[in-house]
């Protein structure tokens, strides 16, 4: 019976051995096949054993970190070769959108010169020069207008006057002719009154 109790603790502890055994390898595989590069190393350190001042490493697991920091190396270059792209990528977007940018404020600006402007005899004119044109132009028209219209009324104003000095001039000559004419009369008379009175 002791014989038999001795051989089960002895497969008993040689079972939790293996299973210590590979619990670690297991472990080993899974801190080596995931986690960071740092959960990496400490993993490393942890299992590895000592040897005077020395770490003694599994060659395995140098290897499987080896190949674990190359292949984060590659991914992180490969992640920055693909963010160095769309940087270029979004580099000649910005400048296409800059230059479509620049464009649009060309053409904005052309079209409120266009706006603001008009040929006029083949010169651009802007419209407020051609308002302020115009205007001087309505109103040396105006007072001229009114310049003439003062003249006019003027002139008629002495044409009505010469016309009535006129009519009463011709009263005054008519009166004048009737009364010389009555006086010729009158001394015609007296001179024939004469003339038979002699006679």
């Amino acid at each position: 019976m002791i014989r038999s109790l001795t051989l089960f603790l002895f497969f008993a502890s040689l079972s939790v051995s293996i299973a210590q055994v590979k619990q670690d390898s297991t472990a080993a595989q899974n801190s080596l096949r995931s986690g960071t590069i740092t959960s990496q190393f400490d993993y490393i350190y942890r299992v590895s054993n000592n040897f005077q001042e020395y770490e003694v490493v599994k060659k395995s697991n140098l290897e499987q970190l080896k190949a674990n920091v190359l292949d984060s190396i590659r991914t992180i270059n490969a992640q920055l070769a693909q963010i160095k792209a769309s940087q270029a990528g979004h580099s000649d977007t910005l400048a296409a959108i800059t230059a479509k940018m620049n464009q649009a404020i060309a053409d904005k600006e052309a079209a409120i010169e266009a706006q603001e402007s008009f040929s006029f005899f083949g010169v651009n004119i802007q419209k407020t020069v051609y308002s302020l044109m115009m205007w001087a132009l309505v109103a040396v028209l105006g007072s001229a207008l009114g310049f003439f219209a003062v003249q006019y009324f003027r002139g008629f104003g002495r044409i009505r006057k010469a016309e009535k000095d006129l009519l009463e001039v011709q009263e005054e000559f008519e009166q004048h002719r009737k009364n010389t004419l009555e006086r010729e009369r009158k001394l015609k008379r007296e001179l024939i009154d004469a003339q038979m009175g002699k006679n």
